[in-house]
């Protein structure tokens, strides 16, 4: 009979913690914990729940590659409703706060990287909407050029603080207008088909997904989802289930849509993933909550972190997509 080290090269050894950089199908003993693990991948994508923030907050900005690489800045803050500035930092692990942003603000726009990242938008006290747009350098935050429109509640993403799209929002007024961002001004694009604010957009500013909202107050959320190609936008198959004030994940064409609302108040923890063409349903979150943070460029790796109604979470969710490594302790049957 074949032994296990020569079917996969390797002998079942001892550890005192699980090792950093296992290999699918490496097996071994945790001394500590006194089990028996396997490298494994998932089958079905799966939440966990991670480190919370520091600061409590809904409706922040958000950059980042993954669940141990994340970024949030600004928000709303409770009880008072007041906007803050603070910018915190993620490693998988734990929250490190760093350099605040300029201007406190609520409801604005992130794109970006936890290094290289954009803020833009919001609503600030007194005034209302914002086009004030600052870039993160890992370091600390730097305003530049302006939004041609100021607007909160809008959406937005991109690779690095030098390539952003920002979609949607409130002028006061609803809007359907779109911007893209090369690393010094912003530009006017075309318009999407579909007016809304509190939606979803992944992607980067020649391949995006703007998704769900609210086309009008008072009204109903919406499913409508379109696709942005460098120069116009598509209608293409909706969410399953319509929704606004939800967090995001991804790029195009593969993204998802998490969790939160339906008007007027309903929190929901419906989780959606996009396959270039349709919606499907997949794992919930463990917590039905709106205005959310939701921080990667990946599918397979992803959180989501504060919102609420009030008070406000600071709880973090991670995202593990089907087909990831992942790490399982063997159990006798």
């Amino acid at each position: 009979m074949a032994e296990y080290k020569g079917i996969h090269g390797t002998k079942v050894q001892n550890y005192t913690s699980d090792p950093t950089n296992p290999i699918i199908g490496q097996v071994w003993y945790n001394e500590t914990s006194q089990t028996m693990k396997v490298e494994s991948v998932t089958t079905v994508g799966s939440w966990s729940t991670g480190g919370n923030m520091n600061t409590a907050r809904s409706g922040g900005g958000s950059a980042g590659t993954s669940n141990s690489s994340a970024l949030i800045f600004g928000g709303e803050l409770f009880p008072g409703y007041t906007n803050t500035a603070t910018n915190e930092s993620y490693n998988g692990t734990s929250w490190t706060e760093l350099n605040d942003l300029n201007s406190a603000r609520r409801y604005l726009g992130g794109a970006g990287t936890q290094t290289s990242a954009l803020a833009f938008g919001g609503f600030y006290d007194p005034g209302g909407q914002s086009a004030l747009t600052e870039t993160w350098n890992g370091t600390s935050w730097t305003e530049v050029n302006d939004l041609n429109t100021a607007r909160y509640l809008t959406s937005g993403a991109g690779a690095t603080n030098t390539n952003a799209i920002c979609t949607g929002g409130e002028t006061p007024a609803f809007t359907n207008a779109a911007e893209t961002w090369n690393g010094t001004s912003w530009t006017n694009i075309s318009n999407m088909n579909t007016t809304r604010a509190s939606s979803g957009t992944v992607g980067t500013t020649t391949s995006a997904l703007a998704f769900g909202g609210l086309p009008s107050f008072p009204g109903s959320q919406t499913g409508n989802t379109e696709t942005w190609n460098g120069s116009s936008w598509t209608e293409v198959n909706n969410l399953n289930t319509a929704r606004l004030r939800v967090a995001t994940a991804g790029t195009q064409p593969s993204a998802l849509c998490i969790s939160g609302a339906q008007m007027p108040s309903t929190q929901i923890a419906n989780v959606e993933e996009w396959s270039g063409s349709s919606w499907a349903e997949t794992t919930d979150v463990s917590t039905a909550v709106q205005n959310s943070m939701g921080n990667s460029t990946s599918t397979a790796s992803a959180i989501k972190s504060g919102g609420g109604t009030g008070p406000y979470t600071a709880a973090t969710e991670e995202w593990l997509g089907a087909g990831s490594p992942q790490t399982k302790t063997i159990t006798s049957s």
